[in-house]
């Protein structure tokens, strides 16, 4: 049976893990990921993923590292297969078989004080220092920032309530009043 090949037509195995993974609720990029690690996978492969062996599976892993994958992408790769041998093809074996790769944590750049207020002081208008101060001030992403609404803000507590962002959680990011100012300002 053919499955996830290159070509654009939509195989029994890509449709079955497309329906799987909305009923259990994956983001669209998530999905999107999934499809194209698996996709490289066949490519690798050349045959359908149902007829792949664990030794299939160590030679791609080894080829992935040969050839300087990068840590993240190599688990990425990973939770896709593990979603397509586990939940999908309902073959267990096969996802035991696959080894996540460690990434080395590094710690993060840490802006001093005056870096900081230079920083938001650099957008040119009022709106642009407000998005800039809510993402720094209350740890915000873009995309959180872009989808904030006036009543999300809470002056009283000063806090920022953040609805269905990334994994669709709810979560609560705490501001200074000093940006309270300021968006009460723009």
């Amino acid at each position: 049976m053919a499955s996830f090949s290159n070509n654009t037509r939509t195989t029994p195995h890509r449709q079955r893990m497309q329906e799987d993974m909305v009923m259990r609720g994956l983001g669209s990029h998530t999905r999107q990921d999934y499809i194209r690690h698996v996709r490289r996978f066949v490519t690798f492969l050349g045959r359908a993923p149902d007829s792949a062996t664990v030794a299939d599976i160590r030679h791609f892993q080894l080829y992935q590292h040969e050839n300087g994958v990068d840590p993240a992408t190599i688990s990425g790769t990973v939770s896709a297969l593990r979603f397509l041998y586990t939940v999908t093809l309902e073959r267990r074996d096969m996802a035991r078989a696959l080894v996540i790769t460690r990434n080395p944590r590094k710690l993060r750049d840490v802006l001093s004080m005056e870096e900081a207020a230079r920083l938001l002081e650099t957008p040119p208008g009022i709106k642009y220092k407000a998005a800039l101060g809510v993402a720094y001030d209350g740890g915000l992403r873009v995309s959180e920032v872009a989808h904030l609404k006036v009543d999300d803000i809470d002056s009283t507590r000063v806090l920022i309530r953040v609805d269905q962002r990334k994994g669709r959680k709810d979560r609560n990011a705490m501001f200074s009043p000093q940006l309270l100012e300021l968006l009460r300002l723009w």
